[in-house]
């Protein structure tokens, strides 16, 4: 049927071809945007396992790195075992954490995180030869004035720490930057995480960890709170509502 492009119909066809087109192109759009986002969450969860695991990398390699040397998997934290899941890198931690179907309130919430995921994503971290050299595990908890996220590797011990790191938080600037500080990071490699009863024992010492100390990591001066909140973490997520039903699994069935 042919119409005048001037005509009332003519309009409303034009414009419902351009709200079409329009529709289109923000949908197609939404779609790179989103890709993109994955891509850079996947990295960035590349590059930190990596650091905390020990494993140099750079801007060129550490995909590749990531690829040969870490196997992520999925832990039921109930029962303590691995659980099938597509696409792992890009399992929402967060939003499984806020989500009342796949989550918890902890019974005991030491870190101050009010919901805890039922199923977290753990890193198991492989030498050239093959062999286990270490496992990354998520951790976050509440410091002074906010939710403090890093990765905390474990030797194949189950309770030397080879490493950890943190990539996320809001607390104090210029007092709070240790955080990050690499310095300050490497004072946790060596120490054990629990002790000869297993019970968790690392802390955060004010004033400094005396010489010897396996469990004791030195406190900052003028963020008590920052660094109580981290050793809350610490504690929780290798406390029973953590990694505890995981590690124990694990040092039954894999490590040999």
């Amino acid at each position: 049927m042919a119409f005048k492009k001037d005509s009332v119909m003519g309009t409303m066809v034009f414009i419902i071809s351009l709200s079409l087109v329009c529709s289109f192109m923000i949908t197609g759009t939404a779609e790179i945007l989103k890709e993109r986002k994955l891509v850079k969450k996947r990295d960035e969860v590349q590059q930190f396992v990596l650091k905390a695991a020990g494993v140099e990398s750079n801007s060129s390699d550490f995909r590749e790195l990531f690829t040969s040397r870490v196997q992520p998997k999925l832990v039921d934290l109930e029962s303590g075992q691995f659980i099938e899941h597509e696409n792992i890198l890009d399992f929402d931690g967060r939003m499984a954490a806020i989500n009342p179907e796949t989550s918890r309130k902890p019974k005991k919430d030491t870190a101050k995180i009010k919901s805890r995921a039922d199923q977290v994503r753990i890193f198991e971290v492989f030498d050239d030869q093959g062999e286990l050299t270490s496992i990354v595990m998520p951790i976050y908890g509440k410091g002074l004035w906010s939710m403090i996220y890093g990765y905390l590797a474990v030797e194949p011990d189950l309770n030397t720490i080879k490493n950890i790191v943190f990539y996320e938080h809001g607390e104090t600037p210029g007092i709070a930057d240790f955080v990050t500080d690499p310095e300050w990071n490497a004072l946790w490699q060596g120490k054990k995480l629990f002790d000869e009863k297993g019970k968790i024992a690392i802390k955060v010492v004010k004033g400094g960890a005396k010489a010897g100390d396996v469990h004791g990591v030195d406190g900052v001066s003028g963020a008590t709170r920052t660094g109580v909140g981290i050793q809350k973490a610490v504690e929780f997520w290798f406390g029973v509502e953590g990694y505890q039903n995981f590690l124990h699994t694990f040092a039954k069935t894999e490590v040999k």
